[in-house]
């Protein structure tokens, strides 16, 4: 589990604005915790595509160092909503709004990669589809580093065939070797991760601003809101894959409000850390699943593995392409677009493919939380409309 985790948390961390240490801090720190205190006995959590979306702009508007704090509110915000048992409010977000949801997160995710992959400085703004476009401008203008492309799409080469080759190797660490290799081998001249930490940092209060409390207590709750819905609806994935494979008993059934009280501690400590607010991670908890996981304890070693990797492997760690980190995440990031799921959103009723639609569209467009108050003010809308409902 951690082999899959390691390139995810790196490019996730660099994909922020704040860094690949920031990101494979948070796998390790939240990581554990969360899979100690969270409400599954297997979910993975860490740093993810969807709080990256997030986090773009705040990093883009108020800088890196507004993110601790930031984490700091949503993760105290997250445990009081624990505590207050909330957690069956956000396990009611309708279906057809998660899938779109889903769907326009993966999209905004491949975006954001375009500038990682190009090997250009991000253009400014935080709206993907804007910075996407300003990149292409960048690549018109005669800004053009082809050994970067050439790598990304190795990568995405890569990422699509390993699967059929190798198939008990992730396809992750394969492209990641390869293409290491290739671009010392060769020459290639790109830009790596560079050097990372070999062991964690001391935990330590971040400097509060005494001021601008509005943009960041907003951003805090965007935080909140976002890693309550995507950790309890991979928490239930879990518990579902969990279920049908081992056939377990319901004693262990996935607790939604104790699982808000877990991410909001392992987001706390991770943001006194130097890492990144955290949730739970659908695709590498579905890994997990799979792997034979029936208790917390994998997660946990999951997290323990990551720290090994940086105390004994930092500086060959480092040399990893960032631009091969962007072909696996746009490859990560269109897998989340599920031609099935949205065939059968289009084959069920009309309302449920228009709120699908609309909310993918709107998660592209604006951001997170407002497309999932659209899709839900969508969905109660349509619903009322017999027509759409047959």
């Amino acid at each position: 589990m951690g082999v899959v985790a390691l390139p995810l948390a790196l490019g996730f961390g660099i994909a922020s604005g704040t860094g690949a240490t920031s990101g494979i801090i948070t796998a390790i720190v939240a990581g554990f915790l969360a899979a100690l205190f969270g409400g599954s006995r297997f979910q993975v959590s860490g740093p993810t595509g969807a709080m990256t979306v997030v986090l773009i702009p705040i990093v883009e508007r108020y800088g890196v160092s507004i993110v601790a704090v930031v984490g700091l509110l949503a993760g105290a915000i997250s445990i009081l909503a624990g505590i207050f048992r909330l957690g069956q409010i956000f396990a009611r977000v309708p279906w057809s709004v998660l899938e779109g949801f889903t769907a326009g997160i993966g999209i905004v995710i491949a975006l954001q990669q375009i500038p990682l992959a190009l090997d250009i400085a991000k253009p400014e703004g935080g709206n993907a589809l804007l910075v996407g476009w300003k990149s292409f401008q960048v690549l018109a203008q005669g800004e053009v580093h082809s050994d970067a492309i050439v790598l990304t799409f190795m990568a995405i080469a890569i990422m699509a065939l390993s699967p059929k080759v190798l198939k008990k190797i992730p396809a992750s660490i394969v492209t990641v070797v390869l293409c290491t290799l290739i671009a010392h081998l060769f020459g290639f001249d790109v830009r790596v991760i560079g050097e990372l930490p070999r062991s964690l940092p001391r935990p330590s209060l971040p400097e509060i601003p005494s001021n601008s409390w509005w943009p960041i207590l907003t951003s805090a709750v965007a935080v909140f809101a976002l890693g309550a819905i995507e950790s309890i609806l991979s928490g239930k994935v879990a518990e579902g894959l969990a279920h049908s494979q081992k056939k377990l008993h319901e004693a262990g059934d996935f607790d939604s409000n104790r699982e808000l009280f877990g991410q909001g501690l392992a987001t706390v400590a991770s943001a006194t850390m130097g890492g990144i607010p955290a949730t739970g991670a659908i695709a590498r908890t579905a890994v997990n699943v799979r792997s034979g996981a029936k208790t917390r304890l994998a997660s946990m070693v999951h997290a323990l593995f990551l720290l090994l990797c940086i105390a004994i492997l930092a500086p060959i760690v480092g040399e990893i392409p960032v631009s091969a980190l962007a072909g696996i995440l746009i490859v990560t990031a269109l897998r989340m677009v599920k031609p099935r799921t949205l065939h059968e959103a289009f084959v069920t009723t009309r309302s449920t493919a228009i709120t699908m639609v609309i909310t993918a569209l709107s998660t592209v467009a604006l951001d997170l939380i407002r497309a999932v108050v659209i899709g839900i003010i969508a969905h109660l809308a349509l619903s009322k409309i017999p027509q759409l409902n047959r």
